[in-house]
């Protein structure tokens, strides 16, 4: 099964609305025809704005950052599932490192937000990675071997074909530092084994993993180039239309 290469930008709290806009704008006027899956993950204020910039664009689409686990009620300054459903995003990025150190979110919380999402309809976009301790300590594999196991591993086989996957190492986010092309493959093929011990080799060959660390136009081309790597989730490169047009363009 040929794998679904994927570009995503992460714009996380970036951008008026106006500014966002012209964002948006810039990449949609950009693209060129492509195979490959351009996510643009905005703030919540821009999903519906972006949604109809990019709707008659092939191949993009839009994501929502995070989302909240219940359906709906009393929880001012959140967003639910079905809100984000319904300005016409498709995605939603759940697990992002920033989330959980910073928002203290946890296995449990995010298995719930997973279950909501594909409750929806909607596809998660999935993070895990490891910060430089553990990765120095050599127990990464071990480490992101659990946060899938506790926040997706009670899915069944149907449900988890649904997921992409993006892998972070947190020692490389903003950091300026990438893990080498070498470094990213490894890891993405110990997670690819992972999902096949799991959940056998047809899921794991299908699961889009996407690598996302300081991805940039100077090292895209060589990290995407790599067998388990199926494209990346990018940070402050998103939020240049230039840069990201390039990584769009960095699939062989």
């Amino acid at each position: 099964m040929k794998r679904q290469q994927i570009a995503a930008g992460n714009w996380k709290m970036n951008k008026t609305y106006k500014e966002g806009r012209a964002l948006a704008t810039a990449i949609a006027k950009g693209m060129t025809s492509t195979d490959s899956l351009v996510i643009l993950g905005t703030p919540a204020i821009h999903l519906n704005a972006v949604a109809n910039i990019v709707k008659k664009v092939p191949n993009v689409e839009v994501a929502a950052q995070n989302c909240h686990q219940e359906k709906s009620g009393a929880y001012t300054g959140e967003t639910s599932v079905e809100m984000i459903k319904s300005v016409g995003a498709k995605y939603v990025i759940l697990g992002h490192s920033e989330r959980r150190e910073y928002f203290n979110e946890g296995h449990e919380l995010l298995a719930a937000k997973v279950d909501t999402v594909l409750g929806k309809r909607l596809i998660p976009i999935f993070c895990c990675g490891e910060p430089l301790a553990i990765r120095e300590a050599g127990t990464h594999v071990a480490h992101v071997k659990k946060q899938l196991e506790e926040s997706l591993f009670h899915l069944k086989k149907k449900a988890f074909s649904k997921i992409v996957i993006a892998y972070e190492p947190i020692w490389a986010i903003g950091t300026g530092v990438t893990a080498s092309p070498q470094q990213a493959q490894d890891m993405h093929k110990a997670i690819r084994q992972l999902l096949a011990d799991k959940y056998g080799s047809d899921i794991a060959e299908g699961t889009s993993i996407l690598y996302g660390g300081s991805v940039k136009p100077a090292n895209a081309k060589e990290i995407f180039s790599q067998p388990d790597v199926d494209g990346g989730l990018v940070g402050g490169a998103s939020l240049k239309p230039d840069d990201f047009l390039q990584i769009i363009n960095s699939f062989s």
